[in-house]
């Protein structure tokens, strides 16, 4: 299991009858070809704090508690805590300051609308990221703040150790989250299983998702019941320099048998074998020829269609196999806690069933101990009821277990929920809040934090830059006027619009006789096509292309514009309209944006495109991920991919090579960000007729007219030009992450957008080396 991770089980009904499992796994697991080796060789001679966020290949969204896990890692180190899930920081020790800067009022959609005015940002920080919709208290939520929970009077049976399962205490049953979610009867199975909704919330991999195109179905697609048969499922992984990856997998029938426990080689090379909590080696791990791909097969053949997946934080467990799941009962989110939270596998098998796994005298977990525990956690619930678990009241137990538990720095700083404060305390070091005194926030009265309170955005600026290097960690909030919904809403309607033209080209004239296949097929060759039309109102035939992805609309453009093309001259353009009028100068500078410059875009892949990578690896230097994305709807893998390099000059140099004589590919520089492009996959197509003019709302047009400092487009430029000023003043190896919380109201939610890097990062910003 990994660091942070909860798990929780349930327990079967008495009685019933569950469908039969295989008795043996079928087949055995093929020899795979040698990995990637996505590093070079070569060592910095002088260590520099340096970042690395391979995982962002597969776009994951990043949580208000992952950016949390990073601060703390930032402030105290490996020491103290595990390593950020989500990303790579390496030679922490060598960081001298974290500043984080907020941009209150704003959202991933301001940020793409007003593109072109954040020139500072898309240009200096190439690790960027998408943010859930805020919560109530964006701040309380990155810090760690936590709201104090009130237990009342313990009875004397919890004095000392853990009670047993079966200890008395009064509590007001009605209040429990367990019965307000479950009611005080027993229920059936199908009642504890997720709901899509509730799968969605919690990041669970889900068909026709954009971060889940290249993942594995199960073929599970029967009528579950309340008879279904259950598996208790538990993975253990280690970190690569992809992320984290697959190292053993356990799978247990509902009666208790281990039905698979295989050891499995991660694909992409090992920086962290993670041996205190997984218990794998590079001794162990060495003779394993096992890879993803075979537990993916093995998995689609044992489970029946009606199976029921159960483990802990089970999301993690089916992200790192890379499958989708519909039917799954996660313990962790079963044995419902207060305010969101979680209680830990190891706390419910002690309190519930009496029994202690995960012993710190054993090296790492035991996959096979876990699963079960997760299984008999599920007996035990559908068995007695959500009554039964309320009379437990598992909130004070684990207060009371916690209480019992020695207090020092070196423990407290180790707990799951302590805040960013709270590190900063056990270093003997303050955090600096710099905000207008009209934004309330629980930072504002916490302790061990210098609250400086302005008047307005200009002078929290100007204090900023005299108190930051006071401070070894700052956050400095600018608040700033949003739209009004109804302007957010048109404004979101016209940046789909406006994604859709400039993926869309017109090409002609052409022949009357011309062949109508051939030329489908030479425009399809620049990527994948969501429309292709004849347009007949000209005095010759025009073609009307509609792209699913930007980059193939720019290769057919650069490609064919001008060219001899069945006998005609043809032209090749976006349409014009006023929502296209600035798109050259957009796709310029979306190919200059630092996320992109070390990206290619490649169209004609094969399906044996990546054995061939393999096979010629040391002609491309410096690869860091393959991008494969594939059909949402027949799970076959598109002609097309991106390719992302360490840096410019090897995704140039590659470029070359894969559009050569030998590959025969067409291709060019990306020009999407991956979490821009995950984005917009998300967004419900929209498109208009050709011809029809997008007038701006009077809204907008007085908006624009007001032309005050804090009218967001105004305020796009001009604080990200103030926060480019402010950076160049940090001191190198500062960590700095510029945050766009997003937007929440009655209207709707808008996602929000971080970026972050490390000032003088060993991998320097500047055109010729970025990524």
């Amino acid at each position: 299991m990994e660091p942070e991770r909860q798990r929780s089980g349930r327990t079967l009904k008495k009685g019933r009858k569950r469908s039969r499992i295989p008795s043996k796994l079928v087949g055995a697991a093929e020899a795979m070809r040698s990995r990637w080796d996505l590093e070079e060789k070569q060592q910095p001679v002088a260590k520099k704090a340096r970042l690395s966020t391979i995982l962002f290949a597969e776009n994951c969204e990043i949580t208000h508690g992952q950016l949390c896990e990073l601060l703390k890692y930032a402030v105290l180190g490996k020491s103290s805590f595990p390593k950020p899930s989500w990303c790579q920081l390496f030679h922490q020790n060598h960081l001298n300051n974290v500043v984080v800067f907020i941009l209150q009022g704003l959202s991933q959609l301001h940020f793409y609308k007003f593109y072109l005015e954040f020139g500072f940002l898309r240009k200096a920080f190439k690790h960027k990221f998408c943010l859930p919709p805020p919560s109530s208290d964006f701040l309380a939520d990155i810090i760690g703040l936590q709201k104090k929970q009130i237990i009342g009077n313990l009875p004397k049976a919890m004095e000392g150790s853990l009670p047993s399962a079966s200890s008395k205490v009064s509590i007001n049953l009605q209040k429990d989250p367990i019965i307000q979610k479950y009611g005080s009867k027993k229920v059936g199975l199908t009642r504890c299983l997720l709901t899509k909704e509730e799968m969605k919330t919690y990041h669970f991999p889900l068909q026709g998702f954009p971060d889940c195109e290249n993942f594995v179905p199960t073929k599970c697609n029967g009528s579950v019941t309340d008879n279904s048969p259950l598996f208790g499922l538990d993975c253990e992984m280690c970190l690569t320099s992809k992320g984290r990856e697959l190292t053993r997998i356990s799978l247990v029938a509902e009666g208790g048998g281990c039905v698979m426990d295989e050891l499995v080689k991660p694909d992409n090379k090992i920086v962290d074998y993670l041996t205190s909590f997984s218990g794998i080696t590079k001794k162990i791990l060495n003779p394993v020829t096992t890879k993803l791909k075979d537990v993916q097969r093995q998995l689609k053949m044992l489970l029946p269609p009606d199976a029921v997946l159960v483990g802990h934080s089970l999301d993690l467990d089916l992200r790192v196999l890379e499958m989708i799941h519909p039917y799954v009962i996660d313990t962790s989110l079963l044995y419902v806690r207060e305010q969101g939270r979680r209680f830990k596998l190891k706390f419910l098998a002690k309190a519930i069933l009496g029994k202690d796994i995960q012993c710190p005298d054993r090296l790492g977990h035991d996959a096979t101990e876990d699963a079960r525990t997760t299984l008999e956690l599920a007996r035990y619930f559908l068995k007695y009821g959500p009554k039964k678990i309320a009379e437990l009241n598992l909130e004070a137990l684990s207060s009371h277990q916690e209480s019992q538990e020695p207090r020092n720095k070196a423990e407290l700083v180790q707990q799951l929920n302590t805040s960013v404060l709270e590190c900063l305390d056990s270093v003997g070091q303050k955090l600096l809040f710099l905000t207008r005194e009209a934004d309330a926030s629980a930072l504002s009265s916490s302790q061990n934090c210098q609250t400086i309170k302005c008047l307005s955005n200009k002078e929290v600026l100007e204090q900023a830059r005299v108190e930051i290097p006071l401070f070894p960690f700052s956050i400095v909030q600018f608040s700033l006027e949003p739209f009004s919904p109804s302007l957010t809403e048109e404004m979101k309607k016209r940046i789909k619009i406006k994604w859709t033209e400039m993926s869309t080209v017109y090409a002609g004239p052409f022949n009357k006789n011309c062949n109508l296949r051939a030329l489908k097929r030479l425009f399809k060759s620049f990527g994948p096509v969501r429309s292709m039309t004849f347009v007949l109102e000209t005095h010759q035939p025009h073609l009307c292309i509609q792209y699913e992805v930007l980059e193939a609309a720019q290769l057919a453009i650069e490609s064919l514009d001008d060219i001899l093309v069945e006998g005609s001259c043809i032209k090749v353009q976006r349409p014009v309209t006023e929502l296209t009028l600035d798109c050259d100068t957009l796709v310029n500078e979306l190919e200059q944006d630092s996320e992109n410059r070390g990206t290619i875009y490649l169209s004609g892949v094969s399906e044996t495109f990546k054995e061939h990578l393999l096979q010629q690896s040391s002609l491309f230097l410096g690869l860091e991920a393959v991008i494969l994305p594939k059909d949402l709807k027949s799970g076959k893998q598109k002609r097309y991919c991106f390719l992302r390099f360490k840096t410019f000059s090897s995704a140039q140099r590659a470029l070359s090579i894969l559009t050569g004589k030998d590959w025969k590919l067409k291709g060019r520089h990306a020009l999407t960000p991956r979490h821009l492009h995950a984005w917009l996959r998300g967004l419900p197509h929209e498109s208009r007729l050709p011809g029809v003019c997008v007038i701006p709302p009077p809204l907008e047009q007085e908006a624009l007219q007001m032309l005050k400092v804090d009218h967001p487009k105004i305020a796009a430029w001009h604080w990200g030009q103030k926060i480019g000023k402010l950076y160049h003043n940090l001191c190198s190896g500062t960590l700095c992450l510029i945050l766009l919380p997003g937007t929440k109201s009655t209207h709707g939610s808008l996602s929000g957008l971080g970026l972050m890097g490390i000032k003088d990062e060993e991998e320097s910003t500047t055109p010729n080396t970025c990524l």
